[in-house]
């Protein structure tokens, strides 16, 4: 049976049958996967109710289940991975996903103690995660970051220096834009904690906010607080420089931190 076949007879789009047979689509109605076991003949009572089970966990699973003493049962790597955008705000660094593996792991290496296999384990799920921005079908990535993130040394100069030129680079890709909120603007919406907005392609998953903390993750659902985190992005978005300004701006620290050295 075709894709179009099968989206034939359930009354489905051949686009909806293919995401769920492909795993771009992680989330399935128990309706409709009654449905699909239907037309494909399983009636083995146990594969259905394996099959139930294996939906009601499918967010629980990737990837990122080697390194779920790093990201916890509520993973962000989860929502990162079916998200169409992202707006992130961030103050002190560099934005994980768009980091380097050297620059991670000095960044790591500045918090509290740990072991080297640890740290090393840490950056390897950080890489992972940045494939988002590059898989086919790339997740739309829409950063706004603090100066400080730029000029606050993390590592060693020949570190900052890659990781800008990293950042530069990936400014360039059609499906990311940076923008930069300089010292200079004073005061702005965004002086808090660190946050993103994940928005989602299909309309029943309505997006959600993360904000990164001391000891894990909280996520908002609620929909007055995504909005006004999306106003708030919104409002930062406007007061940062263009992608233009800001390439500009990186270009002229990297100078300036490639001179120093």
């Amino acid at each position: 049976m075709t894709v179009s076949q099968a989206g034939k007879a359930l009354g489905w789009t051949s686009s909806k049958i293919s995401k769920i047979e492909t795993g771009q689509t992680r989330r399935i109605t128990s309706g409709d996967l009654d449905k699909m076991m239907d037309l494909y003949e399983i009636t083995d009572p146990i594969q259905r109710t394996a099959l139930h089970t294996l939906a009601k966990d499918a967010k629980k699973r990737g990837w990122w289940s080697s390194y779920r003493d790093i990201f916890g049962d509520q993973a962000l790597p989860d929502f990162e991975a079916e998200a169409a955008t992202i707006r992130s705000f961030e103050g002190l660094v560099i934005p994980g996903l768009l980091q380097t593996p050297a620059y991670a792991e000095a960044l790591i290496q500045g918090g509290r103690y740990t072991s080297a296999q640890d740290i090393t384990q840490r950056v390897e799920a950080r890489m992972v995660r940045r494939e988002i921005l590059t898989r086919f079908n790339p997740v739309h990535l829409r950063v706004v970051m603090d100066e400080a993130g730029l000029r606050r040394m993390i590592g060693t100069p020949q570190i900052m220096t890659e990781q800008l030129k990293h950042l530069l680079h990936m400014a360039q890709m059609p499906n990311i834009d940076v923008q930069v909120l300089p010292f200079a603007a004073g005061s702005h919406a965004a002086l808090v904690a660190p946050f993103s907005v994940l928005e989602f392609s299909e309309p029943s998953d309505l997006p959600i906010v993360h904000v990164g903390t001391v000891t894990g993750s909280v996520f908002f659902e609620q929909s007055q607080d995504v909005s006004r985190y999306s106003a708030t992005f919104g409002d930062i978005q406007g007061t940062a420089l263009s992608t233009t300004q800001s390439a500009r701006f990186i270009t002229d620290v990297l100078t300036s931190l490639e001179s120093d050295g």
